[in-house]
């Protein structure tokens, strides 16, 4: 604890300073966390959007409270497993991953299927809703994993030399995710261009982690076959 807290303290007086570097990270930080916890916010919205009112209510709670945990728990073993020869690699291949679904979503698709009135912006998800309550719960919690996975993972990758960063944008994330994913969806579904520069980041960060995921000498692939 003590340590964790000498790395917030030593990055926030790097940032207070003026460090280009500090700033550009907790600049990616903030942009990917209000990105993807409104992004978050209306996948669970858009699933839950065929229940009755008191059902769906319930489910987008379960949602949002498990994506609380979720993000939680990967924060706490991301730093150790980014040690782990390959998963810096492997994590940037999957943020193209996402930053491909993200894309899809963005996309200009119509009507789309209909959303749920608690949620802002999931009309237009184009995902199709769970028809019970046991479904559309399940299908939440799978995709609360990949996207709290998903979070974590940008997160680790764009202030992975900056450790108390990295710590105060995984504690933003869960905050976000708490108390403002709704309002935040509302405005990115308001504001498009908001999620269109978040996507850049993500694909920024993407690249970088493969390439120093590939490059870096002591986690990275490129010390198994060598190079």
């Amino acid at each position: 604890m003590l340590e964790m807290w000498n790395h917030i303290v030593s990055d926030m007086g790097t940032l207070f300073a003026g460090s280009p570097a500090a700033w550009w990270a907790f600049g990616q930080v903030l942009l990917i966390d209000i990105v993807l916890a409104g992004d978050n916010a209306i996948v669970i919205g858009a699933l839950a959007a065929g229940l009755p009112a008191d059902q769906r209510k319930k489910v987008i709670l379960i949602g949002i409270m498990a994506a609380l945990v979720l993000r939680i728990a990967f924060a706490l073993v991301v730093t150790q497993l980014m040690q782990i020869v390959g998963l810096i690699f492997a994590g940037g291949l999957l943020l193209l991953w996402v930053s491909w679904k993200m894309y899809r979503e963005l996309r200009p698709a119509g009507a789309g299927i209909g959303g749920s009135p608690e949620v802002h912006g999931d009309e237009s998800a184009n995902i199709k809703p769970a028809k019970t309550f046991a479904g559309a719960a399940w299908a939440v919690a799978v995709a609360d994993v990949s996207m709290s996975l998903d979070n974590v993972l940008a997160v680790a990758g764009a202030a992975r030399e900056h450790p108390g960063i990295l710590i105060i944008g995984l504690l933003l994330s869960v905050a976000l995710m708490g108390v403002a994913a709704n309002f935040i969806a509302r405005y990115i579904e308001r504001y498009r261009w908001i999620a269109w520069i978040g996507l850049a980041v993500i694909l920024y960060v993407a690249g970088k982690m493969i390439f120093d995921g590939f490059v870096d000498p002591n986690v990275g692939i490129g010390t198994l076959i060598g190079f």
